[in-house]
């Protein structure tokens, strides 16, 4: 299987290579030339496995060039009872519900970024010798909370890469940041920029266009890749936990064999419930789609109306992760619906514009499988109070944006899957609030308190936070974040 950029550049190349290079020379990301296709004893066949034996047979589909034996072991280590626990990704029904929650928060950060970022790294480092590469990959991450961290976990001290992190400094939460800035690994660097996360995103697509960055890191034995979910490395092992979860409920008796489901997703970049897009053009049962927002519902607004417009007010919530107006993964969708020269129109209109439009026809392609829910912070902090008193189950603030999405846009015909993308640890005084109504200004207080009223316990990474030191601090001008590249 050969991959090529979504804007069109001539060029195909192995899937090592996608993951190596993270964007493609025209600005684009990496999309496969075809999809493969699954039937139903392909999904049985997974029943009896274990997430990492998924993983392998779902990842082997998509990474062609990687050799079996070696790809089989990264699975393996990557979702080791080490890193997370009992199992990965377990599917949790809500009592007295037709609703059932793809918890992808128990790995090493707290946050479902770790189901792509534990195996990343391994992935690079294998297409590093699969193509005879000797410089030192030279990975940038814009984050807006979790995928900083996410990285910084799976990258430190991995031979041949240096990471760097830039994070919006008023645009995380104090746990967020607190994992960010407290990390360990010789090879890591965490900078904060003043300005939110389209900045830092935008910002590091114009150092990876930056051909005098480029030439100068070569001098320097290095060479540029993302973290982000534009690398294929990201979004390819996004589709294993939908088809591991459609698996899990097949088991739990909540939904039939070959019989659909709606999937609802909290999303801000469009890579989550992108991947879940992939796994049903592959073949997995799902009926439709709910892309939920929060109050920066640009996403909302686009399946809502066709336009794509981020000429609009940038908001700061309590879902931060979620705090995004140009959603990158989106370029995907268009491509796989509407081909590469289009595609790329778009784009230029949006950097150019800061807006693109559909046609009514093309919109109508795209309401087949999807539609679009949002939440403002109100009805975030109900939703909480409300899956607490209702179901006792104590969701996250991003997690309760979806829940109350999918009960806004689905009816019970159809067992529903929602995704849960992090611990209510990270975000304890939201959440807290959120169930009591007390504001606790202190998020270690927080965390106690939170622990008490639910009865839940704390994560160990997140419980020990206040024990470390931190090791990365002060702000710098988004203006600056090529400057901050070149500094190594």
């Amino acid at each position: 299987m050969l991959y090529k950029s979504t804007r069109g550049h001539h060029e195909r190349i192995t899937a090592s290579v996608a993951i190596q290079r993270g964007i493609a020379p025209d600005g684009g990301l990496y999309m496969p030339e075809e999809l493969p296709k699954i039937d139903l004893s392909f999904l049985e066949a997974l029943l009896p496995c274990s997430y990492s034996e998924r993983a392998f047979r779902i990842l082997s589909l998509y990474l062609c060039d990687y050799e079996q034996e070696a790809l089989q072991s990264i699975c393996q280590q990557a979702y080791s009872t080490q890193r997370f626990g009992e199992y990965p990704a377990p599917v949790v029904k809500l009592r007295d519900s037709q609703v059932s929650v793809l918890e992808l928060w128990h790995g090493p950060t707290s946050a479902f970024k770790d189901m792509a970022l534990q195996i990343m790294p391994l992935l690079l480092t294998k297409a590093l010798e699969m193509t005879g590469e000797t410089r030192t990959a030279y990975i940038l991450v814009a984050t807006s909370g979790d995928t900083g961290k996410a990285a910084l976990e799976g990258y430190k001290d991995v031979k041949q890469t240096k990471l760097l992190v830039f994070y919006p400094d008023q645009g995380v939460s104090v746990m967020q940041k607190l994992q960010m800035t407290t990390q360990q690994g010789e090879n890591v660097k965490v900078q904060a920029i003043d300005g939110n996360f389209d900045d830092a995103q935008s910002g590091l697509k114009k150092i990876f266009a930056d051909r005098e960055v480029i030439a100068q890191l070569d001098r320097e034995g290095c060479f540029l890749s993302s973290a982000n979910s534009i690398n294929w490395g990201r979004l390819a092992p996004q589709i294993v936990y939908y088809m591991s979860a459609y698996c899990d409920m097949v088991k739990a008796g909540t939904v039939k064999m070959g019989d659909p489901i709606n999937v609802c997703v909290p999303t801000g970049n469009f890579g989550n419930i992108f991947a879940g897009i992939l796994a049903a053009e592959m073949g997995l049962p799902v009926r439709k789609f709910i892309c939920a927002s929060n109050k920066n519902n640009i996403l909302t607004d686009f399946l809502s109306t066709g336009v794509y417009d981020r000429k609009r007010d940038f908001y700061a919530t309590m879902s931060p992760s979620m705090d995004i107006l140009i959603s990158s993964n989106l370029e995907r969708l268009l491509y796989l619906r509407f081909g590469s020269e289009r595609t790329a129109a778009w784009m230029k209109q949006l950097l150019e514009k800061g807006e693109y439009a559909l046609t009514k026809e093309d919109k109508s392609l795209l309401d087949t499988q999807l539609t679009g829910g949002w939440c403002d912070e109100e009805q975030t902090a109900k939703t909480i109070r409300d899956m607490f008193d209702s179901h006792h189950y104590l969701a996250d603030t991003h997690t309760a944006v979806a829940l109350h999405a999918a009960r806004e846009r689905t009816t019970q015909d159809l067992p529903l899957l929602v995704l849960s993308t992090a611990s209510p640890y990270k975000f304890p005084v939201a959440v807290y609030a959120s169930l009591t109504g007390r504001t606790l200004n202190d998020d270690f207080e927080a965390l106690g308190a939170l622990s008490h009223y639910t009865g839940t316990t704390i994560p160990s990474p997140i419980a020990s936070l206040h024990t470390l030191p931190v090791r990365f601090q002060g702000t710098v001008d988004k203006a600056d974040m090529k400057k901050m590249v070149l500094a190594g």
